[in-house]
Protein backbone atom coordinates (compact mmCIF):
# COMPACT_ATOMS: atom_id res chain seq x y z
CA UNK A 1 0.00 0.00 0.00
CA UNK A 2 2.72 2.44 1.12
CA UNK A 3 4.48 1.95 -2.83
CA UNK A 4 1.40 2.75 -4.22
CA UNK A 5 1.25 6.24 -2.01
CA UNK A 6 4.73 7.61 -2.65
CA UNK A 7 4.77 7.35 -6.59
CA UNK A 8 1.18 9.31 -6.31
CA UNK A 9 2.96 11.85 -3.44
CA UNK A 10 5.80 12.81 -6.02
CA UNK A 11 3.10 13.06 -9.63
CA UNK A 12 1.41 15.65 -7.07
CA UNK A 13 4.49 17.26 -6.32
CA UNK A 14 5.78 17.39 -9.75
CA UNK A 15 1.93 19.11 -10.89
CA UNK A 16 2.22 21.81 -7.92
CA UNK A 17 5.69 22.47 -9.08
CA UNK A 18 4.90 23.34 -12.64
CA UNK A 19 1.92 24.99 -11.57
CA UNK A 20 3.54 27.46 -9.64
CA UNK A 21 5.96 27.79 -12.02
CA UNK A 22 6.58 31.42 -12.93
CA UNK A 23 5.85 32.48 -16.91
CA UNK A 24 8.38 33.83 -18.87
CA UNK A 25 9.07 38.03 -18.55
CA UNK A 26 7.34 39.79 -21.70
CA UNK A 27 9.56 41.95 -22.96
CA UNK A 28 7.82 45.51 -23.86
CA UNK A 29 8.87 46.53 -27.73
CA UNK A 30 10.93 49.64 -27.84
CA UNK A 31 9.76 53.15 -28.09
CA UNK A 32 10.12 54.79 -31.32
CA UNK A 33 12.61 57.15 -31.45
CA UNK A 34 11.35 60.98 -32.24
CA UNK A 35 13.45 63.87 -34.02
CA UNK A 36 11.87 66.51 -34.54
CA UNK A 37 8.43 65.53 -36.40
CA UNK A 38 9.86 62.06 -37.30
CA UNK A 39 9.38 58.90 -35.50
CA UNK A 40 11.86 56.00 -36.20
CA UNK A 41 10.65 52.17 -35.39
CA UNK A 42 13.15 49.33 -35.13
CA UNK A 43 13.08 46.69 -37.84
CA UNK A 44 10.17 44.19 -36.49
CA UNK A 45 8.52 46.32 -34.67
CA UNK A 46 4.86 45.36 -34.05
CA UNK A 47 3.40 48.51 -34.36
CA UNK A 48 4.63 48.67 -38.19
CA UNK A 49 1.75 45.97 -38.74
CA UNK A 50 -0.60 48.52 -38.30
CA UNK A 51 0.14 51.21 -40.23
CA UNK A 52 -0.91 51.08 -43.55
CA UNK A 53 0.05 53.22 -46.97
CA UNK A 54 -1.12 54.68 -49.66
CA UNK A 55 0.97 56.22 -53.00
CA UNK A 56 0.31 59.65 -53.35
CA UNK A 57 -1.38 60.17 -57.08
CA UNK A 58 -1.09 63.23 -59.18
CA UNK A 59 -4.11 65.05 -59.31
CA UNK A 60 -6.10 65.08 -63.09
CA UNK A 61 -9.60 64.41 -62.35
CA UNK A 62 -11.66 63.16 -59.66
CA UNK A 63 -15.53 62.32 -59.19
CA UNK A 64 -17.35 64.33 -56.67
CA UNK A 65 -20.81 62.34 -55.49
CA UNK A 66 -23.29 64.83 -53.94
CA UNK A 67 -26.82 63.31 -52.37
CA UNK A 68 -29.37 64.44 -54.25
CA UNK A 69 -34.00 63.20 -54.66
CA UNK A 70 -36.04 63.39 -57.14
CA UNK A 71 -39.18 65.29 -57.41
CA UNK A 72 -41.86 66.59 -60.09
CA UNK A 73 -40.82 69.03 -62.86
CA UNK A 74 -42.91 71.81 -61.25
CA UNK A 75 -42.51 73.67 -65.15
CA UNK A 76 -45.01 71.19 -65.92
CA UNK A 77 -46.93 70.32 -63.26
CA UNK A 78 -50.23 71.29 -61.98
CA UNK A 79 -51.43 71.27 -58.46
CA UNK A 80 -55.49 71.52 -58.14
CA UNK A 81 -56.96 73.47 -54.64
CA UNK A 82 -60.42 74.52 -54.39
CA UNK A 83 -61.28 78.02 -54.83
CA UNK A 84 -64.71 77.87 -53.82
CA UNK A 85 -66.21 75.80 -51.14
CA UNK A 86 -68.00 72.66 -51.69
CA UNK A 87 -69.02 69.41 -51.52
CA UNK A 88 -67.73 66.37 -54.16
CA UNK A 89 -70.41 65.31 -55.68
CA UNK A 90 -68.27 63.25 -58.38
CA UNK A 91 -64.58 61.67 -59.35
CA UNK A 92 -63.86 61.43 -62.46
CA UNK A 93 -59.96 61.33 -62.36
CA UNK A 94 -58.19 58.55 -60.72
CA UNK A 95 -54.15 58.28 -60.02
CA UNK A 96 -52.21 56.91 -63.38
CA UNK A 97 -54.77 58.65 -65.87
CA UNK A 98 -53.38 60.41 -68.45
CA UNK A 99 -54.96 63.39 -68.87
CA UNK A 100 -55.38 66.60 -71.58
CA UNK A 101 -56.34 70.04 -70.85
CA UNK A 102 -59.48 70.96 -70.30
CA UNK A 103 -59.86 67.16 -68.99
CA UNK A 104 -62.58 67.18 -65.71
CA UNK A 105 -61.84 65.96 -62.48
CA UNK A 106 -64.00 65.83 -59.87
CA UNK A 107 -67.25 68.24 -59.63
CA UNK A 108 -68.26 69.84 -56.12
CA UNK A 109 -71.70 71.31 -55.31
CA UNK A 110 -70.81 74.68 -54.07
CA UNK A 111 -73.57 77.36 -53.00
CA UNK A 112 -70.44 79.95 -53.36
CA UNK A 113 -69.59 79.10 -56.86
CA UNK A 114 -73.60 79.68 -57.38
CA UNK A 115 -73.43 83.31 -55.64
CA UNK A 116 -70.65 84.27 -58.46
CA UNK A 117 -72.71 82.96 -61.07
CA UNK A 118 -75.37 84.93 -59.69
CA UNK A 119 -73.54 87.62 -59.53
CA UNK A 120 -73.00 87.63 -63.49
CA UNK A 121 -76.57 86.90 -63.82
CA UNK A 122 -77.15 90.27 -62.15
CA UNK A 123 -74.35 91.83 -64.24
CA UNK A 124 -75.56 90.82 -67.45
CA UNK A 125 -79.15 92.30 -66.76
CA UNK A 126 -78.09 95.31 -65.46
CA UNK A 127 -75.95 95.87 -68.93
CA UNK A 128 -79.58 95.32 -70.97
CA UNK A 129 -80.94 98.14 -68.81
CA UNK A 130 -78.31 100.16 -69.10
CA UNK A 131 -78.08 99.77 -72.78
CA UNK A 132 -81.94 100.38 -73.18
CA UNK A 133 -81.57 103.49 -71.13
CA UNK A 134 -78.59 104.65 -72.76
CA UNK A 135 -80.89 104.86 -76.25
CA UNK A 136 -83.48 105.83 -74.85
CA UNK A 137 -81.39 109.01 -73.62
CA UNK A 138 -79.93 109.12 -77.01
CA UNK A 139 -83.00 109.61 -78.56
CA UNK A 140 -84.40 112.20 -76.33
CA UNK A 141 -81.22 113.88 -76.65
CA UNK A 142 -81.24 113.79 -80.35
CA UNK A 143 -85.07 115.70 -80.16
CA UNK A 144 -83.28 117.94 -77.76
CA UNK A 145 -85.42 116.97 -74.77
CA UNK A 146 -82.88 116.25 -72.50
CA UNK A 147 -79.54 117.55 -71.93
CA UNK A 148 -76.28 115.94 -72.89
CA UNK A 149 -75.75 116.12 -69.10
CA UNK A 150 -78.07 112.98 -69.19
CA UNK A 151 -76.77 111.64 -72.11
CA UNK A 152 -73.29 111.49 -70.60
CA UNK A 153 -75.10 109.70 -67.27
CA UNK A 154 -76.42 107.08 -69.21
CA UNK A 155 -73.10 106.64 -70.80
CA UNK A 156 -70.69 106.19 -67.63
CA UNK A 157 -73.91 103.93 -66.27
CA UNK A 158 -73.75 101.80 -69.40
CA UNK A 159 -69.38 101.46 -69.58
CA UNK A 160 -69.92 100.81 -65.61
CA UNK A 161 -72.34 97.90 -65.84
CA UNK A 162 -70.30 96.45 -68.75
CA UNK A 163 -66.99 96.53 -67.33
CA UNK A 164 -68.84 95.02 -64.11
CA UNK A 165 -70.11 92.56 -66.62
CA UNK A 166 -66.97 91.40 -67.74
CA UNK A 167 -65.56 91.17 -64.29
CA UNK A 168 -68.07 88.48 -63.51
CA UNK A 169 -67.97 86.45 -66.60
CA UNK A 170 -63.99 86.26 -65.95
CA UNK A 171 -64.24 84.68 -62.75
CA UNK A 172 -67.14 82.30 -63.80
CA UNK A 173 -65.72 81.33 -66.90
CA UNK A 174 -62.04 80.45 -65.20
CA UNK A 175 -64.07 77.61 -63.76
CA UNK A 176 -65.57 76.50 -66.35
CA UNK A 177 -68.85 78.07 -66.38
CA UNK A 178 -69.91 80.55 -69.14
CA UNK A 179 -73.94 81.27 -67.81
CA UNK A 180 -76.79 80.11 -66.12
CA UNK A 181 -77.02 79.35 -62.18
CA UNK A 182 -76.72 76.21 -61.25
CA UNK A 183 -73.57 75.74 -58.45
CA UNK A 184 -71.59 73.41 -60.12
CA UNK A 185 -68.01 73.69 -60.29
CA UNK A 186 -65.77 71.65 -62.16
CA UNK A 187 -62.08 70.87 -61.50
CA UNK A 188 -60.39 70.08 -64.57
CA UNK A 189 -56.74 69.83 -65.78
CA UNK A 190 -55.10 72.98 -67.60
CA UNK A 191 -51.70 70.60 -68.62
CA UNK A 192 -51.48 67.39 -69.98
CA UNK A 193 -50.00 64.63 -68.41
CA UNK A 194 -50.75 61.95 -65.64
CA UNK A 195 -52.86 62.15 -62.86
CA UNK A 196 -50.29 61.61 -59.80
CA UNK A 197 -52.39 62.63 -56.86
CA UNK A 198 -55.69 62.14 -55.58
CA UNK A 199 -56.24 63.60 -52.07
CA UNK A 200 -60.40 63.77 -52.09
CA UNK A 201 -63.45 61.41 -51.40
CA UNK A 202 -67.17 61.48 -52.33
CA UNK A 203 -68.94 63.62 -50.18
CA UNK A 204 -66.11 65.19 -48.64
CA UNK A 205 -66.66 68.77 -47.81
CA UNK A 206 -63.41 71.18 -49.46
CA UNK A 207 -62.80 75.02 -48.70
CA UNK A 208 -60.36 77.88 -50.35
CA UNK A 209 -57.99 77.82 -46.51
CA UNK A 210 -57.12 74.45 -47.41
CA UNK A 211 -54.39 75.76 -49.30
CA UNK A 212 -50.87 76.43 -48.38
CA UNK A 213 -47.57 74.99 -46.88
CA UNK A 214 -48.13 71.21 -45.71
CA UNK A 215 -51.62 70.65 -47.62
CA UNK A 216 -52.03 68.21 -49.64
CA UNK A 217 -53.43 69.42 -53.04
CA UNK A 218 -56.83 68.33 -54.37
CA UNK A 219 -55.57 66.88 -57.59
CA UNK A 220 -51.66 66.72 -58.95
CA UNK A 221 -51.28 66.33 -62.61
CA UNK A 222 -47.62 66.27 -63.96
CA UNK A 223 -45.90 65.37 -67.34
CA UNK A 224 -43.25 62.28 -65.56
CA UNK A 225 -41.60 62.21 -68.81
CA UNK A 226 -38.55 64.92 -66.93
CA UNK A 227 -37.93 65.38 -63.26
CA UNK A 228 -36.06 67.90 -61.41
CA UNK A 229 -33.27 66.83 -59.26
CA UNK A 230 -32.44 68.57 -56.14
CA UNK A 231 -28.51 68.52 -54.77
CA UNK A 232 -27.14 69.56 -52.11
CA UNK A 233 -23.60 70.72 -52.96
CA UNK A 234 -21.13 71.59 -50.34
CA UNK A 235 -19.55 75.09 -50.53
CA UNK A 236 -16.37 73.78 -51.88
CA UNK A 237 -18.35 72.41 -54.91
CA UNK A 238 -19.51 76.09 -55.92
CA UNK A 239 -17.12 76.66 -58.74
CA UNK A 240 -18.24 73.32 -60.85
CA UNK A 241 -21.68 73.18 -59.76
CA UNK A 242 -23.38 76.17 -62.13
CA UNK A 243 -25.77 76.13 -65.07
CA UNK A 244 -25.24 73.71 -67.17
CA UNK A 245 -23.16 71.63 -66.06
CA UNK A 246 -24.00 67.51 -67.14
CA UNK A 247 -23.66 65.36 -64.33
CA UNK A 248 -24.48 61.50 -63.98
CA UNK A 249 -26.99 60.02 -61.64
CA UNK A 250 -26.76 56.44 -59.91
CA UNK A 251 -30.10 55.36 -57.77
CA UNK A 252 -29.67 52.57 -54.97
CA UNK A 253 -32.69 51.11 -56.03
CA UNK A 254 -31.54 50.71 -59.65
CA UNK A 255 -27.99 48.72 -58.97
CA UNK A 256 -26.25 49.08 -62.16
CA UNK A 257 -28.26 51.84 -64.31
CA UNK A 258 -27.02 55.49 -64.61
CA UNK A 259 -28.70 58.37 -66.04
CA UNK A 260 -27.85 61.91 -67.67
CA UNK A 261 -28.62 64.77 -66.29
CA UNK A 262 -27.81 68.85 -66.63
CA UNK A 263 -27.97 71.69 -63.58
CA UNK A 264 -30.37 74.35 -64.73
CA UNK A 265 -30.08 76.53 -61.82
CA UNK A 266 -28.42 77.34 -58.30
CA UNK A 267 -29.15 79.35 -55.33
CA UNK A 268 -27.49 82.01 -54.83
CA UNK A 269 -26.92 81.18 -51.04
CA UNK A 270 -26.15 78.87 -48.67
CA UNK A 271 -28.65 76.77 -46.19
CA UNK A 272 -27.40 78.25 -42.31
CA UNK A 273 -28.63 74.65 -40.74
CA UNK A 274 -26.91 72.46 -43.25
CA UNK A 275 -24.15 75.06 -45.28
CA UNK A 276 -24.89 73.49 -48.32
CA UNK A 277 -25.90 75.28 -51.33
CA UNK A 278 -29.18 73.83 -53.74
CA UNK A 279 -29.13 72.81 -56.62
CA UNK A 280 -31.54 72.48 -59.22
CA UNK A 281 -31.25 69.55 -62.34
CA UNK A 282 -33.21 68.17 -65.15
CA UNK A 283 -33.22 64.81 -65.92
CA UNK A 284 -35.23 63.25 -68.98
CA UNK A 285 -37.36 60.16 -67.85
CA UNK A 286 -38.73 59.01 -71.20
CA UNK A 287 -39.30 55.19 -70.15
CA UNK A 288 -40.91 56.42 -66.61
CA UNK A 289 -37.93 54.37 -64.10
CA UNK A 290 -36.93 57.32 -62.31
CA UNK A 291 -39.78 57.98 -59.44
CA UNK A 292 -40.55 61.63 -57.57
CA UNK A 293 -38.69 61.07 -53.82
CA UNK A 294 -36.05 58.90 -54.48
CA UNK A 295 -32.72 59.18 -53.02
CA UNK A 296 -30.07 59.64 -55.69
CA UNK A 297 -26.31 60.59 -55.87
CA UNK A 298 -24.96 63.28 -58.55
CA UNK A 299 -21.65 62.60 -59.63
CA UNK A 300 -19.51 65.30 -61.14
CA UNK A 301 -16.24 65.38 -62.50
CA UNK A 302 -13.76 67.82 -61.38
CA UNK A 303 -10.21 68.13 -63.11
CA UNK A 304 -7.22 69.58 -61.17
CA UNK A 305 -4.21 71.03 -63.02
CA UNK A 306 -1.56 70.60 -59.79
CA UNK A 307 -1.63 69.01 -56.40
CA UNK A 308 -1.64 65.24 -55.55
CA UNK A 309 -4.50 62.64 -54.31
CA UNK A 310 -4.64 61.21 -51.02
CA UNK A 311 -7.32 59.80 -49.07
CA UNK A 312 -9.34 61.84 -46.47
CA UNK A 313 -8.54 59.47 -43.83
CA UNK A 314 -4.79 60.48 -44.06
CA UNK A 315 -5.50 64.18 -43.48
CA UNK A 316 -5.65 65.17 -39.91
CA UNK A 317 -6.14 68.26 -37.69
CA UNK A 318 -3.07 69.99 -36.13
CA UNK A 319 -4.33 73.37 -34.66
CA UNK A 320 -5.92 75.05 -37.42
CA UNK A 321 -3.73 73.28 -39.91
CA UNK A 322 -3.44 70.02 -41.41
CA UNK A 323 -1.15 67.43 -41.61
CA UNK A 324 0.16 64.14 -43.24
CA UNK A 325 2.40 61.46 -42.35
CA UNK A 326 4.48 60.31 -44.96
CA UNK A 327 6.80 57.02 -44.83
CA UNK A 328 9.89 58.72 -45.90
CA UNK A 329 12.49 54.98 -45.33
CA UNK A 330 11.17 51.68 -44.15
CA UNK A 331 9.95 52.41 -40.74
CA UNK A 332 10.70 56.04 -40.40
CA UNK A 333 7.66 58.27 -40.63
CA UNK A 334 7.89 62.34 -41.33
CA UNK A 335 4.56 64.45 -40.31
CA UNK A 336 3.87 67.20 -43.28
CA UNK A 337 1.67 70.31 -42.66
CA UNK A 338 -0.12 70.58 -46.07
CA UNK A 339 -2.11 72.87 -48.11
CA UNK A 340 -5.57 71.48 -49.58
CA UNK A 341 -7.45 72.46 -52.59
CA UNK A 342 -10.36 69.89 -52.30
CA UNK A 343 -11.67 68.25 -49.46
CA UNK A 344 -13.97 65.23 -50.23
CA UNK A 345 -15.95 62.54 -48.23
CA UNK A 346 -13.09 60.18 -49.41
CA UNK A 347 -10.75 62.22 -51.31
CA UNK A 348 -8.93 65.13 -50.99
CA UNK A 349 -6.85 67.46 -52.85
CA UNK A 350 -3.37 68.10 -51.62
CA UNK A 351 -1.51 71.23 -53.34
CA UNK A 352 1.50 71.71 -51.43
CA UNK A 353 3.05 69.44 -48.86
CA UNK A 354 3.10 65.94 -50.65
CA UNK A 355 5.00 64.92 -53.77
CA UNK A 356 3.52 62.55 -56.02
CA UNK A 357 4.73 58.96 -55.35
CA UNK A 358 5.52 59.69 -52.03
CA UNK A 359 3.68 57.13 -49.19
CA UNK A 360 1.72 58.53 -46.95
CA UNK A 361 -0.27 56.73 -44.05
CA UNK A 362 -3.64 55.72 -44.54
CA UNK A 363 -4.13 53.89 -41.56
CA UNK A 364 -3.99 54.44 -38.09
CA UNK A 365 -2.17 57.71 -38.78
CA UNK A 366 -3.66 58.74 -35.23
CA UNK A 367 -1.69 56.59 -33.60
CA UNK A 368 1.81 58.49 -35.20
CA UNK A 369 0.30 61.86 -34.12
CA UNK A 370 -0.64 60.27 -30.31
CA UNK A 371 3.12 58.92 -30.29
CA UNK A 372 4.34 62.35 -31.56
CA UNK A 373 2.28 64.39 -29.25
CA UNK A 374 3.50 62.14 -26.16
CA UNK A 375 6.74 63.19 -27.38
CA UNK A 376 6.22 66.92 -27.65
CA UNK A 377 4.75 67.31 -24.26
CA UNK A 378 7.55 64.85 -22.41
CA UNK A 379 10.19 67.28 -23.85
CA UNK A 380 8.06 70.74 -22.68
CA UNK A 381 7.71 68.75 -19.37
CA UNK A 382 10.12 70.43 -16.57
CA UNK A 383 12.62 68.37 -15.55
CA UNK A 384 13.09 67.96 -12.14
CA UNK A 385 16.28 69.61 -10.10
CA UNK A 386 19.82 67.45 -9.63
CA UNK A 387 20.05 66.36 -6.29
CA UNK A 388 23.12 69.03 -4.35
CA UNK A 389 26.44 67.10 -5.24
CA UNK A 390 28.33 65.72 -2.13
CA UNK A 391 30.85 67.67 -0.57
CA UNK A 392 34.52 66.26 -0.70
CA UNK A 393 36.13 67.87 1.99
CA UNK A 394 35.83 66.06 4.94
CA UNK A 395 33.67 67.30 8.27
CA UNK A 396 35.73 68.24 11.65
CA UNK A 397 35.13 66.40 14.30
CA UNK A 398 33.14 67.08 17.52
CA UNK A 399 34.83 65.41 19.46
Amino acid sequence: MLSKIVPLCLISAALLSACNEAPAPHQDAPAPIVQGNQLRFSPGHPQLAMLHTTPAQAAKAITIELPAKLVWNEEHTQRIFPAFSGRVTAIQADIGQRVSPGTPLAQLASPDFGQAQSDTAKALADVHLTQKALARQQELFDAGIVARKDLEQSENDATRAQAELSRAQARTNLYGSASGVNQQLGLVATIGGVVVERNLNPGQEVRPDMAGPGVPALFVVTDPSTLWIQIDARESEVGIVRAGTSFELSIPSLPGQTFQGKVVAASDFIDPLTRTIKIRGVVPNADRRLKAEMLATAKFIRSFNAGVVVPSVSVLLRGTRQAIFVQTKPGEFERRVVDLDYEGPNEVIVSQGVAPGELVVSENALLLARLLRLAEEEARAPQPPLPPAASSTPKASTK
